[in-house]
Protein backbone atom coordinates (compact mmCIF):
# COMPACT_ATOMS: atom_id res chain seq x y z
CA UNK A 1 0.00 0.00 0.00
CA UNK A 2 2.64 2.34 0.62
CA UNK A 3 4.31 2.28 -2.57
CA UNK A 4 1.21 3.66 -3.82
CA UNK A 5 0.18 6.64 -1.09
CA UNK A 6 1.44 8.09 1.56
CA UNK A 7 -0.94 8.96 4.45
CA UNK A 8 -0.36 11.80 6.33
CA UNK A 9 -2.25 10.92 9.18
CA UNK A 10 -3.51 8.00 10.54
CA UNK A 11 -5.55 5.65 9.33
CA UNK A 12 -8.91 5.81 9.80
CA UNK A 13 -11.43 2.28 10.42
CA UNK A 14 -14.87 3.35 8.41
CA UNK A 15 -16.32 -0.15 8.40
CA UNK A 16 -15.86 -3.96 9.50
CA UNK A 17 -18.43 -6.21 8.08
CA UNK A 18 -18.65 -9.73 7.64
CA UNK A 19 -17.93 -9.20 3.97
CA UNK A 20 -15.16 -6.73 4.46
CA UNK A 21 -13.24 -3.88 6.10
CA UNK A 22 -12.67 -0.65 4.91
CA UNK A 23 -10.17 2.17 6.11
CA UNK A 24 -9.68 6.13 5.26
CA UNK A 25 -5.90 7.05 4.47
CA UNK A 26 -6.07 10.92 4.99
CA UNK A 27 -3.50 12.58 2.11
CA UNK A 28 -2.49 15.65 1.92
CA UNK A 29 -5.30 17.68 0.06
CA UNK A 30 -7.47 14.09 0.24
CA UNK A 31 -8.04 10.73 1.06
CA UNK A 32 -7.45 7.35 -0.39
CA UNK A 33 -10.15 4.29 0.16
CA UNK A 34 -8.68 0.92 1.78
CA UNK A 35 -11.31 -2.05 0.95
CA UNK A 36 -10.29 -6.25 2.74
CA UNK A 37 -12.50 -8.37 0.94
CA UNK A 38 -13.59 -11.40 2.73
CA UNK A 39 -14.65 -14.63 0.58
CA UNK A 40 -17.75 -14.03 0.05
CA UNK A 41 -16.95 -10.85 -2.18
CA UNK A 42 -13.20 -11.77 -3.21
CA UNK A 43 -14.41 -11.69 -6.66
CA UNK A 44 -14.61 -7.65 -5.99
CA UNK A 45 -11.17 -6.27 -6.49
CA UNK A 46 -10.85 -7.68 -9.51
CA UNK A 47 -14.20 -6.80 -11.09
CA UNK A 48 -13.61 -3.49 -9.69
CA UNK A 49 -10.45 -2.72 -11.04
CA UNK A 50 -11.50 -4.06 -14.87
CA UNK A 51 -14.07 -1.82 -14.78
CA UNK A 52 -12.26 1.34 -13.74
CA UNK A 53 -10.02 0.64 -16.40
CA UNK A 54 -12.67 0.72 -19.09
CA UNK A 55 -15.37 3.10 -17.56
CA UNK A 56 -13.08 5.77 -15.36
CA UNK A 57 -15.95 8.02 -15.83
CA UNK A 58 -18.55 6.15 -13.54
CA UNK A 59 -16.72 3.84 -11.63
CA UNK A 60 -14.20 4.72 -8.99
CA UNK A 61 -10.43 4.86 -9.94
CA UNK A 62 -8.25 1.94 -8.26
CA UNK A 63 -5.05 2.59 -7.56
CA UNK A 64 -4.13 -0.73 -6.92
CA UNK A 65 -5.41 -4.07 -5.85
CA UNK A 66 -4.96 -7.93 -4.95
CA UNK A 67 -7.16 -10.54 -6.65
CA UNK A 68 -9.30 -11.72 -4.07
CA UNK A 69 -7.50 -9.59 -1.18
CA UNK A 70 -8.26 -6.41 -1.65
CA UNK A 71 -8.33 -2.56 -2.92
CA UNK A 72 -6.69 0.76 -3.12
CA UNK A 73 -9.08 3.52 -3.95
CA UNK A 74 -9.56 6.95 -4.99
CA UNK A 75 -11.60 9.37 -3.05
CA UNK A 76 -15.14 9.79 -5.20
CA UNK A 77 -16.63 12.15 -2.89
CA UNK A 78 -19.83 11.01 -1.22
CA UNK A 79 -22.38 9.02 -1.40
CA UNK A 80 -25.97 10.73 -3.05
CA UNK A 81 -28.16 10.38 -0.10
CA UNK A 82 -25.61 12.25 1.79
CA UNK A 83 -26.17 15.43 0.17
CA UNK A 84 -29.25 18.08 1.74
CA UNK A 85 -32.05 18.43 1.00
CA UNK A 86 -32.89 15.44 0.41
CA UNK A 87 -32.25 11.32 1.12
CA UNK A 88 -32.47 9.55 -2.07
CA UNK A 89 -32.92 12.07 -4.76
CA UNK A 90 -34.47 10.69 -8.00
CA UNK A 91 -32.92 13.70 -9.92
CA UNK A 92 -30.18 12.50 -9.63
CA UNK A 93 -31.15 9.12 -10.50
CA UNK A 94 -32.06 10.32 -13.98
CA UNK A 95 -28.07 11.32 -14.87
CA UNK A 96 -27.07 7.99 -13.16
CA UNK A 97 -29.03 5.18 -14.90
CA UNK A 98 -28.35 6.52 -18.54
CA UNK A 99 -24.49 6.07 -17.57
CA UNK A 100 -25.02 2.85 -15.55
CA UNK A 101 -26.85 1.22 -18.70
CA UNK A 102 -23.98 2.07 -20.71
CA UNK A 103 -21.88 0.47 -19.13
CA UNK A 104 -23.78 -2.55 -18.65
CA UNK A 105 -24.29 -2.68 -22.61
CA UNK A 106 -20.09 -2.31 -23.24
CA UNK A 107 -19.46 -5.03 -20.01
CA UNK A 108 -22.29 -7.97 -22.11
CA UNK A 109 -19.27 -8.80 -23.91
CA UNK A 110 -17.23 -9.43 -20.73
CA UNK A 111 -19.73 -11.60 -19.27
CA UNK A 112 -17.69 -14.95 -19.45
CA UNK A 113 -14.80 -13.25 -18.01
CA UNK A 114 -15.94 -11.81 -14.69
CA UNK A 115 -18.23 -15.34 -14.42
CA UNK A 116 -14.37 -17.00 -14.71
CA UNK A 117 -13.42 -14.14 -11.88
CA UNK A 118 -15.69 -15.30 -9.39
CA UNK A 119 -18.31 -13.13 -9.83
CA UNK A 120 -21.85 -15.22 -9.07
CA UNK A 121 -23.49 -16.67 -11.53
CA UNK A 122 -27.17 -15.41 -11.72
CA UNK A 123 -27.55 -15.61 -15.40
CA UNK A 124 -31.37 -16.14 -16.46
CA UNK A 125 -31.37 -19.22 -17.76
CA UNK A 126 -29.78 -20.36 -14.32
CA UNK A 127 -32.45 -19.04 -12.41
CA UNK A 128 -34.88 -22.20 -12.64
CA UNK A 129 -32.38 -24.10 -10.94
CA UNK A 130 -31.81 -21.55 -8.43
CA UNK A 131 -35.44 -21.85 -7.38
CA UNK A 132 -35.05 -25.53 -6.97
CA UNK A 133 -32.29 -24.98 -4.86
CA UNK A 134 -33.71 -22.59 -2.71
CA UNK A 135 -36.82 -24.68 -2.09
CA UNK A 136 -34.38 -27.69 -0.97
CA UNK A 137 -33.63 -25.66 1.74
CA UNK A 138 -34.92 -24.84 5.34
CA UNK A 139 -36.09 -21.46 4.79
CA UNK A 140 -37.79 -19.03 6.93
CA UNK A 141 -41.15 -19.18 6.06
CA UNK A 142 -44.41 -20.33 6.78
CA UNK A 143 -46.04 -23.75 5.31
CA UNK A 144 -48.53 -21.76 3.40
CA UNK A 145 -45.65 -19.80 1.56
CA UNK A 146 -43.20 -22.25 0.82
CA UNK A 147 -46.34 -23.88 -0.72
CA UNK A 148 -46.93 -21.18 -3.00
CA UNK A 149 -43.14 -20.71 -4.16
CA UNK A 150 -43.34 -24.52 -5.14
CA UNK A 151 -46.36 -24.02 -7.10
CA UNK A 152 -44.71 -20.90 -8.42
CA UNK A 153 -42.29 -22.86 -9.57
CA UNK A 154 -42.81 -24.30 -13.17
CA UNK A 155 -44.15 -20.70 -13.88
CA UNK A 156 -41.18 -19.41 -12.68
CA UNK A 157 -39.49 -21.48 -15.15
CA UNK A 158 -41.93 -20.48 -18.02
CA UNK A 159 -41.38 -16.51 -17.30
CA UNK A 160 -37.04 -17.06 -17.08
CA UNK A 161 -37.64 -18.95 -20.94
CA UNK A 162 -39.69 -16.07 -21.93
CA UNK A 163 -37.33 -13.10 -20.40
CA UNK A 164 -33.92 -14.92 -22.03
CA UNK A 165 -35.99 -14.99 -25.88
CA UNK A 166 -36.32 -11.12 -25.65
CA UNK A 167 -32.90 -10.89 -26.90
CA UNK A 168 -31.12 -8.58 -24.40
CA UNK A 169 -27.96 -10.20 -23.18
CA UNK A 170 -26.35 -11.22 -19.52
CA UNK A 171 -24.17 -8.82 -18.48
CA UNK A 172 -22.98 -7.19 -14.96
CA UNK A 173 -25.55 -6.47 -12.13
CA UNK A 174 -24.56 -4.08 -9.39
CA UNK A 175 -27.44 -6.11 -7.29
CA UNK A 176 -27.60 -3.22 -4.55
CA UNK A 177 -27.84 -0.20 -7.00
CA UNK A 178 -29.50 2.55 -4.10
CA UNK A 179 -28.25 5.78 -2.77
CA UNK A 180 -25.46 4.73 -0.83
CA UNK A 181 -23.24 3.15 -3.30
CA UNK A 182 -23.69 6.09 -6.19
CA UNK A 183 -20.91 9.14 -4.90
CA UNK A 184 -20.76 12.44 -5.93
CA UNK A 185 -17.96 14.46 -6.59
CA UNK A 186 -18.32 18.00 -7.66
CA UNK A 187 -20.40 17.14 -11.30
CA UNK A 188 -19.31 13.19 -11.53
CA UNK A 189 -21.34 10.59 -10.25
CA UNK A 190 -19.77 7.19 -10.03
CA UNK A 191 -21.38 3.46 -8.85
CA UNK A 192 -19.17 2.43 -6.03
CA UNK A 193 -19.13 -1.26 -4.14
CA UNK A 194 -19.51 -3.97 -6.65
CA UNK A 195 -18.96 -6.54 -4.00
CA UNK A 196 -23.18 -7.53 -4.54
CA UNK A 197 -22.97 -7.62 -8.47
CA UNK A 198 -23.36 -11.23 -9.98
CA UNK A 199 -23.97 -11.68 -13.80
CA UNK A 200 -27.77 -11.27 -14.73
CA UNK A 201 -30.30 -9.61 -16.33
CA UNK A 202 -29.27 -6.42 -16.43
CA UNK A 203 -32.36 -5.00 -16.38
CA UNK A 204 -32.97 -6.44 -12.82
CA UNK A 205 -30.67 -4.38 -11.49
CA UNK A 206 -33.59 -1.20 -10.71
CA UNK A 207 -35.09 -3.64 -8.25
CA UNK A 208 -32.94 -2.27 -5.10
CA UNK A 209 -33.01 1.00 -6.81
CA UNK A 210 -37.10 1.39 -7.13
CA UNK A 211 -37.00 -0.16 -3.55
CA UNK A 212 -35.09 2.48 -1.61
CA UNK A 213 -36.36 5.04 -3.70
CA UNK A 214 -39.34 7.19 -1.56
CA UNK A 215 -40.74 8.71 -4.67
CA UNK A 216 -42.87 5.97 -6.36
CA UNK A 217 -44.55 8.38 -8.96
CA UNK A 218 -40.59 8.76 -10.27
CA UNK A 219 -40.49 5.14 -11.18
CA UNK A 220 -42.05 5.16 -15.01
CA UNK A 221 -39.80 8.31 -15.63
CA UNK A 222 -36.47 6.94 -14.53
CA UNK A 223 -37.45 3.77 -16.21
CA UNK A 224 -37.46 5.44 -19.51
CA UNK A 225 -34.12 7.06 -18.93
CA UNK A 226 -32.38 3.65 -18.35
CA UNK A 227 -33.91 2.12 -20.99
CA UNK A 228 -33.05 4.29 -23.35
CA UNK A 229 -29.64 3.47 -24.04
CA UNK A 230 -30.90 -0.26 -24.69
CA UNK A 231 -33.45 1.15 -27.36
CA UNK A 232 -36.30 2.66 -25.82
CA UNK A 233 -39.79 2.25 -24.92
CA UNK A 234 -40.38 -0.98 -26.96
CA UNK A 235 -38.40 -3.16 -24.16
CA UNK A 236 -41.02 -1.59 -20.61
CA UNK A 237 -42.28 -5.06 -21.30
CA UNK A 238 -39.22 -6.74 -20.91
CA UNK A 239 -38.45 -4.35 -17.96
CA UNK A 240 -41.33 -5.42 -15.98
CA UNK A 241 -40.67 -8.92 -16.46
CA UNK A 242 -37.49 -8.55 -15.75
CA UNK A 243 -38.10 -6.74 -12.39
CA UNK A 244 -40.26 -9.53 -11.49
CA UNK A 245 -37.83 -11.86 -12.04
CA UNK A 246 -35.48 -9.85 -10.63
CA UNK A 247 -37.58 -9.78 -7.05
CA UNK A 248 -37.10 -13.45 -6.37
CA UNK A 249 -33.31 -13.64 -7.99
CA UNK A 250 -32.41 -11.17 -5.64
CA UNK A 251 -33.28 -14.02 -2.63
CA UNK A 252 -30.94 -16.03 -4.33
CA UNK A 253 -28.02 -13.58 -3.51
CA UNK A 254 -29.16 -12.97 -0.09
CA UNK A 255 -29.14 -16.65 0.65
CA UNK A 256 -25.52 -16.63 -0.60
CA UNK A 257 -24.88 -13.61 1.37
CA UNK A 258 -26.62 -15.27 4.82
CA UNK A 259 -24.67 -18.85 4.15
CA UNK A 260 -21.54 -16.88 4.88
CA UNK A 261 -22.16 -14.71 8.06
CA UNK A 262 -21.74 -15.49 11.57
CA UNK A 263 -24.02 -17.25 13.27
CA UNK A 264 -24.92 -14.41 15.53
CA UNK A 265 -25.34 -11.75 12.41
CA UNK A 266 -27.86 -13.85 10.87
CA UNK A 267 -30.88 -12.79 13.34
CA UNK A 268 -31.19 -9.05 12.37
CA UNK A 269 -30.28 -10.05 8.11
CA UNK A 270 -33.33 -9.38 7.00
CA UNK A 271 -33.73 -13.12 5.05
CA UNK A 272 -37.30 -13.03 5.54
CA UNK A 273 -38.35 -9.92 4.78
CA UNK A 274 -36.62 -10.62 1.12
CA UNK A 275 -38.47 -13.95 0.74
CA UNK A 276 -41.33 -12.92 1.28
CA UNK A 277 -41.09 -10.28 -2.18
CA UNK A 278 -40.56 -13.21 -3.82
CA UNK A 279 -43.51 -15.01 -2.40
CA UNK A 280 -45.43 -11.55 -3.49
CA UNK A 281 -43.98 -12.18 -6.81
CA UNK A 282 -45.68 -15.64 -6.80
CA UNK A 283 -49.40 -14.37 -5.95
CA UNK A 284 -49.25 -12.86 -8.72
Amino acid sequence: MSAHVHPSVGVELVSAEPWGTVYRLPLKGGAAWFKACMPVQAFEPRLTAELSARWPDRVTDVFAHVDGEWLLMADAGAPIGSFEPYVNPPEVWEAVLPLYAELQLGEAAHAAEHLAGGVPDLRTENLPACFEEMLARDLPLSSGEIGRLRRFAPHFAELCAELSSRGIADSIQHDDLHMANVYRHDSRLRVLDWGDACVSHPFASLFETFRHLDAPEWEPRLRDVYLEPWGGSRHRDTFGLALRIGTVAHSFAWLRQYDNLPESDRAGFGLEGMLRLAVAQADE
